[in-house]
Formats: C-alpha cells, sequence, structure tokens
C-alpha cells in the first residue's frame, strides 16, 4: 500500500485539543467486543464526563453477537462493533447487521487491519468511521462526539472554571482579572459568567449595572437559547462580555445539577472562552459546573484550611476527570502581615502541583482597583501582578509557550564563537 494508513495515537494523556471535545447528547450506545483490552477501553471512555448522558452497555461476542441480538431488537444510536478477523469475515457480518439495522444508526467499527482500501469500501457501506486497536480513551471519546456534530460547524469554546478553597480568598477577583486579560492582552472574545447569584461581584468588578444577567436564563430554561443569551450578555469591552448575578436576596437560587448545562453549551459556542466565576459552596449545580469544565483554576490562600479543601477538590477532579489535566492552582494573598503562612513550597509538595501562580497580598491595589470598579491592568498596567494575570491567562488558554525568548541574528555567531572558545 502506497497509502498512508489511517491510525489513530493510543496515548492516555490529555492532548493540547482535549477541550475542544463536545460532550455527547443523550444517547445510547452498544459495543459488542472481541478482546478484553478494547472493552476495558470503551468502557474507560463511557466514564468521560463527556458521556455523561450517554447510555452505554458493553458485552462480548463481536460482529457475530451483535447480529444475533438485533435480528429481534431495535438497534441503538450508536453500535460499537470491534473484530480481530480479518476483511472478509469483517465484511461478511456487516453485510448481514446491514438486513438487522435500523435507518439512521451509526456504526463505528474497530479492527486491526491497517489497510486504507478497507477503511474505503466500509465508508461506501455506511460505516461512520473504522478505528485501529489499541485504542486511546479520548480517541474513542472524540471519534463519537463528532459522529454528532455538524458538518463545518465552528470549533468549539473552552470553559474554565474559577473556584476559590475558601471563602474570601479572592477568587472571583483572579477569575475577572485573567478574563480581562485574555479579551485584552490575549485578544480573544471572552464571556464572563457569574454564578453567585445573591453575592456577585462581578457587576461591581467591571462597572456594570445591566438589568438583565444570568437569572433571566437559568430561571427560563424553556426560553434558553443562543439569541436569549447574546441579548443578556452585557459589553464591557470589544472582546469581553458579562453575563451578571442579580446579587438580590429577593428568592433563593437552589437548581438542578443540569440547570445550567444549555447555558454552558451555548457560551461554547458562541465564542473561544467562558470564564466562570464559581461560588464558595457546594451543591449539585456548582459541583457539575466544576467537573464539566475544560479547565479549573483553585485560588487558595496559604493556610490550613484551603490546603485541605484544595487537596479535596484535586482529589475529586483526578477522580471524576481522569482523562482531562488536573487543576491549576494560583496562590493569593501571600505575605500578609502577621498572618503565620504555610510556605509556598510545602503548600505545592502536600498538593503534588506546582502553583501556575503567586500572588502577594496587595490591599492597596486590589482596594483601589475594587472601590473603582476596575481591573489591576486598569490602575497599573506594568504592575507585576497584573503580569501574573496574564500569565496565568497564557497557561489556561493553552498560550504559554508565546513567551518563549525571540531569536537574534547573531545567535548562530554567538554559538560558533562559544563553540570555538
Amino acid at each position: 500500500m502506497s497509502e498512508a494508513p489511517v491510525h489513530f495515537d493510543t496515548q492516555e494523556a490529555p492532548d493540547p485539543d482535549y477541550g475542544q471535545i463536545a460532550a455527547l447528547p443523550r444517547v445510547s450506545i452498544q459495543a459488542f467486543c472481541d478482546t478484553d483490552d478494547v472493552a476495558a477501553s470503551v468502557e474507560r471512555a463511557g466514564a468521560d464526563r463527556r458521556m455523561e448522558k450517554v447510555h452505554l452497555r458493553v458485552q462480548m461476542g463481536g460482529p457475530q453477537a451483535a447480529v444475533e441480538a438485533y435480528r429481534s431488537a431495535p438497534t441503538p444510536n450508536v453500535i460499537i462493533l470491534e473484530t480481530d478477523g480479518g476483511r472478509e469475515v469483517l465484511i461478511a457480518c456487516l453485510d448481514k447487521l446491514a438486513e438487522v439495522c435500523d435507518p439512521g444508526t451509526k456504526v463505528v467499527v474497530i479492527g486491526r487491519v491497517n489497510d486504507v482500501l478497507l477503511y474505503r469500501d466500509l465508508i461506501r457501506r455506511g460505516i461512520s468511521e473504522y478505528l485501529i486497536a489499541p485504542i486511546g480513551t479520548l480517541d474513542l471519546v472524540r471519534t463519537l462526539s463528532e459522529l454528532f456534530r455538524s458538518p463545518g460547524a465552528a470549533p468549539l469554546g473552552r470553559t474554565i472554571a474559577f473556584v476559590g478553597a475558601k471563602g474570601g480568598v479572592g477568587a472571583s477577583t483572579v477569575a475577572h482579572n485573567v478574563a480581562w486579560a485574555i479579551a485584552r492582552t490575549i485578544e480573544q472574545p471572552t464571556s464572563v459568567t457569574d454564578l453567585d447569584l445573591a453575592f456577585g461581584t462581578a457587576g461591581l468588578d467591571f462597572n456594570q449595572d445591566p438589568p438583565q444577567g444570568i437569572a433571566d436564563a437559568v430561571f427560563s430554561p424553556e426560553r434558553i437559547d443562543s439569541n436569549l443569551v447574546d441579548r443578556l450578555l452585557t459589553k464591557c469591552t470589544n472582546n469581553l462580555s458579562l453575563l451578571a448575578a442579580p446579587a438580590t436576596l429577593d428568592r433563593v437560587y437552589d437548581f438542578q445539577p443540569e440547570s445550567f448545562d444549555s447555558l454552558y453549551d451555548i457560551l461554547r459556542a458562541s465564542m473561544p472562552y467562558a470564564v466562570l466565576d464559581v461560588p464558595h459552596c457546594w451543591t449539585g449545580w456548582s459541583k457539575r459546573a466544576l467537573i464539566s469544565a475544560d479547565e479549573i483554576v483553585i485560588i487558595a490562600s496559604p493556610d490550613l484550611a484551603n490546603l485541605r479543601n484544595a487537596k479535596n477538590i484535586l482529589d475529586l477532579s483526578r477522580a471524576q476527570r481522569p482523562h482531562d489535566a488536573p487543576p491549576r492552582l494560583v496562590l493569593n494573598q501571600v505575605g500578609m502581615s502577621k498572618r503565620p503562612e504555610i510556605k509556598t513550597a510545602e503548600f505545592a509538595k502536600a498538593l503534588d502541583i506546582e502553583p501556575t501562580a503567586v500572588i502577594p497580598f496587595e490591599p492597596q491595589l486590589f482596594g483601589t482597583a475594587a472601590n473603582n470598579g476596575q481591573m489591576i491592568a486598569e490602575i497599573s498596567a506594568t504592575h507585576k501582578i497584573n503580569e501574573q494575570f496574564i500569565e496565568i491567562a497564557r497557561h489556561v488558554t493553552g498560550r504559554a509557550e508565546a513567551r518563549t525568548k525571540k531569536k537574534s541574528l547573531l545567535d548562530p555567531f554567538v554559538s560558533a564563537l562559544r563553540k570555538r572558545a
């Protein structure tokens, strides 16, 4: 074969595009496997957060078992077939399956024949995708996700959830300043969603008092669509929009865990970056906001309670988001006068994670910005703390490498002189 074979990377570590995989809709998927390894991979894919709405069933027996199963039962939305047989065996089984398969059912085949001609033959027969075993968990999730995306659809945006390990650690302040940095310095359209409906400060921090906000979306789930969300977003700058909290106590804000799902989907589809300012509370919907986000940033102060809570959030994330990068840690309010603190190195060692940023305690700077309804960049664009917000923004948007040192035209000559020396 002179043409390149169809092949998928099998590594399990998160890749740079892991945040671009869309969650699957509420569909049924049944897998018929020939080997335990592939069955285990499918099971791991089913545990991924993007497959939360999917009803998945995995059984052994390969294509032959699928044919027998659907002789007297309707087919699901997606069938996954693994075969360790050759081309002739696979084609014969697929022909039999076509006789009992319902219209509209998508079929994904996992095989071991690395053959482009076979791949083309399968696509002509109506097979949705052909993967080569062994398969990576994220590869399978991505393949299944793309089955339900419209051709030519715009790339999905990324949701970035900021949460404080403890109340009063400045999580909202960090979230808002990082969103500002993404919008102004990185020049990417960004939204800020204030999820603290009772006490949110995003409106104050951005000096905005919109008549409508997030409450109008979540209290009218039957009306929510992209047009409604677009009307509710308040323009702060050319690239920054705000979905403000009502910050009133005239009602209670109890929601079902899935109440915000449609809103998050619309935000991801409407702009590259959606910053979620998650309040320090533990409810079904706040937990879901963290688990379903593409990126989690934990803000903590260097004391024991913050250490314990940050560890709990990290442990939960690692357990329920096994195929995602771990949360990022930002230490805030470090160096407060006369306050005993856990040293940064010890804090990081206890959590087994290096902080993305360590922000010093600067009450005058932050107090002035808060009272003026301004960001740190508006108070002092050259301040070191503003540089840290820009650095966090680069990390959560995957642009941290952009700060690499520019090469000089003299570098080759300097290198040659060093070798001679």
